[in-house]
């Protein structure tokens, strides 16, 4: 009963993760905040589902299909598709018409639905015809660079890429790090000092707001269905 995730990392540089997802007897899940746009592919009772999914900035409820089947692309921080300006996805999404078991529709052409292990052999397709895009600048700074760009057209250019600002960015990503090392077992105490945030009642906050569940809770793998991230589902 619940969802049952099986992820696997990419060597592909615009994708972060491609993943699999089984649902039984869920109902809905707690989503959490992410800060990276995605392709899923549902089907459930010979029907088929496409859809692009979007950042989002907080943590949330969503329905969860019963007894269906998922692949999902996750794509690193910073890539878009082409027609679908990236603030337009921001907490939302768009589901992609004409989608049938073998393939789906996607900036004017008709692409072959994937599975789980032709995941990237779409997105360099999709690479190749212009429709999956990535400013380098946005990498370069989640590696730590500095691009020789003003402030103030190195934070426009980000937030056009990403749709949201270095800061949510980063708020995200640390409270997404900060539930797994409690859902992996680590001690409060130990993820504040690792992590870096001020306090335990610091730590709490950042998790109510992005991931819908305190520490507690995270640590006991109680609270019902989480999709916390592909690589560490939390279910009930």
């Amino acid at each position: 009963m619940g969802l049952r995730f099986s992820t696997r990392r990419s060597d592909q540089p615009l994708v972060r993760s491609v993943w699999t997802c089984t649902s039984s007897g869920v109902g809905e899940m707690t989503s959490v905040a992410t800060p990276w746009c995605g392709l899923v592919f549902t089907q459930r009772d010979g029907r088929s589902w496409a859809g692009v999914t979007g950042p989002e900035t907080a943590t949330g409820t969503a329905p969860v299909p019963e007894d269906a089947t998922f692949v999902g692309i996750d794509f690193a921080v910073g890539t878009s598709l082409r027609g679908m300006p990236i603030a337009s996805l921001v907490d939302g999404g768009v589901d992609l018409p004409g989608t049938t078991r073998r393939s789906f529709r996607l900036a004017g052409s008709r692409w072959e639905t994937p599975g789980p292990d032709d995941a990237e052999a779409l997105v360099e397709r999709l690479v190749r015809a212009g429709v999956v895009v990535r400013d380098p600048l946005v990498g370069e700074v989640l590696r730590g660079g500095r691009p020789e760009v003003s402030d103030r057209t190195l934070e426009r250019r980000f937030r056009a890429a990403t749709g949201l600002t270095r800061g949510a960015v980063r708020q995200i990503e640390r409270a997404r790090e900060a539930a797994d090392m409690l859902a992996a077992g680590k001690g409060v105490a130990d993820v504040v000092d690792a992590l870096g945030y001020f306090d335990q009642p610091h730590l709490a906050r950042a998790l109510r707001r992005f991931i819908g569940r305190t520490a507690t809770q995270l640590r006991e793998g109680t609270g019902g269905a989480l999709a916390l991230d592909p690589a560490q589902p939390v279910t009930s």
